[in-house]
């Protein structure tokens, strides 16, 4: 009885109360770990992490750094987005196109990003080209297997079922794989900005002046930790920021799926 009272109460506590907590939990950790000898060498104080952003928003160094790296996370996901939808239904739908492109993407996905800076910078220098390119094939290959995994995925009876009231091949693409694919071409998005996000600091080794990613690299080499970890942390907020538009996004486009499962 005693646990059942227990559970019922942790029940009871809201979301938005879980989510305070959490944070609070980590910032005392946070402060707990830059207290002890071995983690004040990795971690600085927070207040000394909050002192380095405020006096960066003040003499205007920190904007540049999140406008480009914005800017190129943004550009390099939705150029790897366009190019995957494609990629995905015809290998879905076309058995031959599938058998052709399917071993290769699968391949080509286990190489790291960072392995393809060399080639990258060699055909594309070291402009803002290049660090985009790089979050391409990230977000790209993450997007491609996702997508490609719900058209496979689709409900076979709904294919049947319109097939007998005759549709034709283009009414079931457009009609049926199509809306049916749309909950993994949404969470296709959220891991290919979450992944165009973690290569940024990749793609942006291909030589930049400004960036998340080499301000980070700047700080570390100065042993600026606050600098650090503010970098991390702001290009976590960011990724949070992405997360919350994606799930709004999920509710507006596939609020019918959530309805069946209820």
């Amino acid at each position: 009885m005693g646990n059942k009272k227990k559970s019922s109460a942790l029940q009871q506590i809201p979301a938005n109360a879980w989510i305070v907590i959490s944070v609070v939990t980590a910032f005392l950790l946070w402060i707990l770990i830059a207290s002890t000898e071995a983690g004040g060498v990795i971690f600085a104080e927070p207040w000394e992490v909050f002192g380095k952003l405020v006096a960066k928003l003040q003499d205007g160094t920190l904007w540049p750094h999140i406008y480009i790296s914005l800017f190129r996370v943004i550009v390099g996901f939705l150029c790897g987005f366009v190019a995957s939808i494609p990629v995905a239904f015809l290998m879905g739908w076309y058995e031959p196109i599938r058998n052709l492109v399917a071993p290769w993407i699968q391949f080509v996905r286990n190489i790291p990003p960072l392995a393809y800076i060399p080639l990258v910078i060699a055909g594309a220098g070291v402009g803002e080209e290049a660090k985009i390119i790089v979050i391409f094939i990230a977000s790209f290959l993450v997007l491609v297997v996702t997508i490609y995994q719900g058209v496979c995925n689709v409900d076979v009876t709904l294919i049947k079922a319109a097939r007998v009231l005759g549709a034709t091949d283009k009414d079931i693409f457009f009609k049926v794989v199509i809306p049916a694919s749309t909950p993994f071409i949404l969470v296709g998005a959220r891991l290919g900005l979450s992944t165009s996000l973690t290569t940024l600091i990749a793609a942006e080794l291909t030589g930049s002046s400004k960036g998340l990613g080499m301000m980070i690299q700047k700080a570390q080499g100065y042993y600026d930790m606050a600098t650090v970890l503010m970098g991390i942390l702001i290009i976590g907020i960011i990724g949070l920021t992405f997360e919350q538009i994606v799930r709004f996004l999920e509710r507006k486009l596939t609020g019918w799926q959530e309805t069946m499962q209820r």
